[in-house]
């Protein structure tokens, strides 16, 4: 392996200048294994945050993540593959409806997913609030139940991309999660060697999400689609609006109540259209003329949601864990809801024990919050607005301080937004 100075890297990308395929290359690799130092690394993508890398860098650096590990094979399925990826936000349950109706069109979904950490939602902790799911598959047992199945959503085994894991740890307490180039590659590594054929991405812009304004969130999407299309994978993204919550609930049961409903044909309409919006891409990408609505309408998705749970030891019947403690949060006039502010409704759902400041932190499978008025809806005063679900009471104070000036009733409706404001393709 040749061998670089650390250091010179270092001030290469802080004074601007271009790092080498070489350089690249072994820099993820030492890191890996140990050779540069966390303190030598944190100092690089620091310089990353404010520097940057360019188009070739970044798919040098992607690849020489993905190369520190294993690529998965679903070459050999019966049907062709698609997957999804959100950048996070507030509300975000699409992954639990979209997956299953995704395979009731003939398209295999194999969704690696992650924890949540901070105010954005985990998939897996929301669907290990049904009793006796697991998230934990073996390769071979993930490849059995796509074949059967045609959807699988469990955790993304440590053999993929070993120096993301590694890095975005680092990142996490380096004040470098922001970085666009580091944000694409870590999602991207992944995304590759999990070796699905087509890959949508959802990334969201708005308050809620890590994205806050539309110039970054696009850039953000290009870099991806175009990582991906190098890489042979039939990529597209979604920009979708994140300043308010998806649907009437932020928490894990209660999303896969709300989940639950959108397949058996009901659900918030925002939850809906998300879905629709991000299934059509999905067929679309991967060769397959069905129509997910007509799925959707017909009871298959819930049929395929029902056997991909059971596959993972869960029981779809069994009734989902109920909060021991819930607080009201009413109106103090009347009016119309005017904001409901993501990032206020996520962080209110963190305290309430739904999240996670620490990786190994536990996360209540009840805790969250249902919301009972949406913007554009009439409120009057005192009409109860949101409910603080939570097993640890003493958390309710600090969930409702996290609200203080996250919604604003008004004389007047809002003006209302598309929920998905762009199309990104290579």
């Amino acid at each position: 392996m040749s061998e670089f100075a650390v250091v010179e890297l270092i001030r290469t990308k802080r004074d601007g200048g271009s790092l080498s395929d070489a350089e690249i290359d072994w820099l993820i690799r030492a890191y890996t294994q140990g050779v540069v130092a966390d303190e030598q690394m944190s100092a690089m993508a620091m310089a990353i945050l404010f520097r940057g890398l360019d188009d070739r860098e970044l798919s040098t650096w992607t690849n020489a993540m993905i190369n520190t590990g294993e690529r998965l094979d679903f070459s050999g399925l019966s049907r062709p593959t698609a997957d999804k990826h959100s950048t996070g936000g507030v509300g975000d349950k699409i992954t639990l409806p979209l997956a299953p109706l995704v395979a009731a069109c003939g398209v295999a979904v194999p969704q690696l997913s992650g924890r949540g950490l901070g105010h954005t939602g985990g998939t897996l902790d929301k669907l290990e609030a049904i009793p006796g799911w697991r998230a934990e598959l073996t390769n071979e047992e993930a490849y059995r139940q796509l074949e059967d199945v045609g959807a699988v959503i469990c955790a993304a085994g440590s053999g993929l991309a070993p120096a993301d894991k590694k890095l975005y740890a680092l990142r996490d307490v380096t004040g470098t999660v922001e970085a666009i180039a580091l944000i694409a590659s870590s999602i991207m590594s992944k995304k590759i060697a999990e070796g699905t054929g087509a890959l949508v991405l959802d990334v969201k812009v708005g308050s809620g999400a890590f994205m806050k304004n539309l110039d970054d969130a696009t850039e953000l999407a290009r870099r991806m689609v175009a990582l991906g299309t190098a890489a042979g994978v039939n990529t597209t993204a979604l920009l979708t609006r994140m300043d308010t919550p998806l649907g009437m609930t932020a928490g894990n049961g209660l999303e896969v109540a709300e989940s639950v409903e959108v397949l058996a044909g009901g659900g918030p309409a925002d939850v809906v259209e998300l879905t629709l919006a991000l299934a059509r891409e999905m067929v679309q990408a991967a060769g397959v003329d069905v129509d997910p609505a007509a799925r959707l309408a017909d009871g298959s998705a819930m049929d395929v949601w029902r056997r991909m749970i059971r596959a993972q030891d869960g029981d779809p019947d069994a009734p989902l864990p109920g909060a021991q403690h819930v607080e009201v949060v009413s109106a103090d006039r009347d009016g119309v809801l005017a904001e409901l502010d993501a990032m206020a409704v996520g962080v209110a759902a963190w305290r309430l024990g739904a999240g996670r400041s620490r990786k190994e932190d536990p996360v209540q499978a009840a805790a969250g919050v249902r919301m009972l008025a949406k913007p554009g809806d009439r409120v009057q005063a005192g009409q109860p607005l949101l409910e603080l679900h939570t097993d640890t009471p003493d958390s309710i104070a600090r969930a409702q301080e996290a609200l203080v000036g996250g919604w604003m009733i008004a004389d007047q409706a809002p003006e209302s937004t598309p929920l998905v404001i762009d199309r990104i393709t290579a």
